[in-house]
């Protein structure tokens, strides 16, 4: 069974607890955070894109010159996509780029993103993670003494309003409660933090 360290909010080490194996100590499965992340990135695409195509381009109506005799190549419209001002070939158009990826393979991805980041010691289980009053000084003093640099990704089990206004000027640093966590934002992170709290839920949820 994995285990991870348990710490308080100064950072000092309180022993270690056993992570639910269902969640954190299965086979990572490479190919479903793969279909999970990119359809996360798809979703994060406006698809609001648009360009005018030759029917579009006010103009053109009329023949530019002659068919024949000018030496010139022939010519219908002078809003073809290769004249100045003509319209767009294949011009792109607003668009949905949404992936559809089914419940079991999310759940897997989830389960497959959190094992690793057990299997790679990167998940730090924090005893009563909670902050008096909203300071991004103490927030990132509170990182310091974990020893966490780069990017991390903080999960407490509800909204937590000062820790998520702590954290939201903190380069790298993102912030959540379980019921909305990422599976891309967990593999993009380089730190997992946890409230002791929290993995309860996690292990409640993903673990059936």
């Amino acid at each position: 069974m994995p285990k991870a360290k348990v710490y308080d909010m100064k950072g000092k080490q309180k022993g270690e607890v056993d992570l639910p194996d269902a969640v954190f100590g299965i086979e990572p499965s490479a190919a479903s955070v793969h279909s999970v992340v990119k359809a996360h990135l798809a979703a994060c695409r406006q698809g609001t894109q648009s360009a005018l195509t030759r029917a579009e381009v006010r103009g053109g109506g009329a023949k530019p010159y002659r068919q024949k005799g000018t030496g010139r190549a022939r010519q219908g419209s002078t809003r073809s996509p290769q004249w100045t001002h003509g319209g767009v070939a294949f011009a792109p158009k607003p668009r949905d780029y949404t992936m559809s990826i089914n419940k079991k393979t999310r759940r897997l991805a989830m389960r497959s993103a959190l094992s690793q980041k057990a299997a790679d010691n990167k998940v730090l289980v924090i005893d009563g993670l909670d902050m008096p009053e909203i300071k991004t000084k103490a927030f990132i003093a509170f990182l310091a003494a974990l020893g966490v640099e780069g990017k991390s990704y903080v999960v407490t089990k509800d909204v937590k309003e000062n820790i998520v206004k702590s954290a939201r000027n903190i380069q790298g640093v993102k912030t959540t409660f379980t019921g909305v966590m990422s599976v891309y934002d967990i593999v993009n992170a380089g730190t997992l933090i946890v409230d002791k709290a929290a993995l309860e839920t996690i292990g409640e949820v993903f673990g059936k």
